[in-house]
């Protein structure tokens, strides 16, 4: 008689937790080969939607993708352009500004002094460092213009990504032999990101068009570069909007006055309202499918093993991993801890019930 070993819950949560442990620390040693390739797949999806209209619209398929690499091209020479010569004049300035931050501290120390509160230049400027707010904008664009860096090899994974995707499905067919349910239910799982990261796209251009409009009319310097940072920063839930309102307002102050400033934070605060509290709900419908801690612990999560492109790239590939999980019945429950409790009260209405249940709670 054959003896059937096994694992205790215990030993398999180690297990598992191991393995995890492992594959973390495999993705964040790999950063650097892995990060272009999943950039490349992120741009491969906001792609493939004006590659199938073309498509559609009669245009052959070397035809649709010379002018879908053309775009490409033409955009990230764009961003590349754009960045450099902005970067370049803005640090070119950043020691004049940091000198009028520098005397607008010394006048708050002076003013506070006249209404009782005494506070220390250096205790303020310990808090308040103005190399280090200013220094933050010249960071965030040179970690962007790192990731650009490898523009040339993310431009090449995409055209292979996009010329490999219509053979895909039939190949996992074959390879996997999985049944006609499962390949629906993947499919299903490219359109919603797809979906996700095109409604994404759209609404991160008007939230950097309507910065750069608004900026340019109250007279801050570098408004173009403010709003594609704006553009980038809004795939960042949660806190990206905060961190690209930052610098332009600081400058805003420093160049223009408190007055100036106020006017850019708030032009900040109704536009990511308008777009993030009112026109993305509606379009997105139901939303993401995701818990807002989710979201929040895999903004850090995904930052901490990517890095800044891990940040932009969070709530896909959680929204990738949620869907992977619900496919099964033994990681169905992750799936839905990852979830809003609407979803989780939905699987519940359709569970079988348990029969201990009407134990428990007998009907009176």
């Amino acid at each position: 008689m054959d003896q059937q070993l096994g694992f205790t819950p215990a030993a398999r949560f180690l297990l598992v937790a191991g393995a995890f442990v492992v594959v973390v620390a495999g993705l964040k040693a790999a950063t650097n080969l892995v990060t272009p390739f999943l950039l490349a797949v992120f741009i491969a999806v906001l792609v493939e939607p004006p590659l199938q209209y073309l498509r559609h619209r009669g245009l052959p398929g070397w035809a649709a993708m010379l002018v879908v690499v053309a775009l490409l091209v033409g955009v990230g020479g764009a961003i590349i352009g754009l960045f450099t010569g902005a970067l370049n004049d803005f640090n070119a300035s950043l020691p004049e500004y940091q000198q009028r931050l520098n005397v607008m501290s010394g006048e708050l120390v002076t003013r506070l002094d006249e209404v009782g509160l005494h506070v220390s230049r250096s205790v303020l400027n310990s808090f308040i460092d103005p190399s280090g707010i200013l220094g933050l904008a010249s960071d965030l664009i040179k970690g962007l213009s790192g990731v650009l860096a490898n523009a040339f090899l993310i431009l090449l994974t995409v055209i292979f990504i996009l010329l490999e995707a219509h053979s895909l499905p039939s190949k996992l067919r074959v390879a996997l032999r999985a049944p006609q349910a499962t390949l629906v239910h993947l499919q299903e799982v490219v359109k919603t990101i797809n979906r996700y990261m095109f409604i994404k796209a759209n609404t991160s251009l008007a939230t950097g068009v309507l910065v750069w409009i608004w900026l340019t009319f109250l007279g801050v310097d570098f408004a173009a570069m403010w709003a594609m940072l704006a553009f980038l920063l809004n795939f960042v839930p949660t806190i990206g909007s905060i961190i690209a309102a930052i610098p332009a307002v600081l400058l805003a102050l420093v160049q223009l006055g408190p007055e100036s400033a106020l006017l850019a934070a708030l032009g900040y605060l109704v536009v990511n309202i308008l777009i993030g509290n009112v026109i993305e709900p509606r379009v997105m419908g139901r939303g993401l499918g995701l818990s807002t801690l989710v979201v929040f612990i895999s903004l850090i999560f995904w930052g901490y093993v990517l890095g800044s492109v891990g940040m932009f790239l969070s709530v896909p590939l959680t929204m990738a991993l949620k869907i992977a999980l619900s496919t099964s019945p033994q990681t169905q429950p992750l799936a839905i801890m990852l979830g809003p409790e609407v979803e989780a009260k939905e699987v519940a209405a359709f569970a079988p019930q348990d029969p201990t249940d009407d134990e428990r709670h007998p009907s009176e």
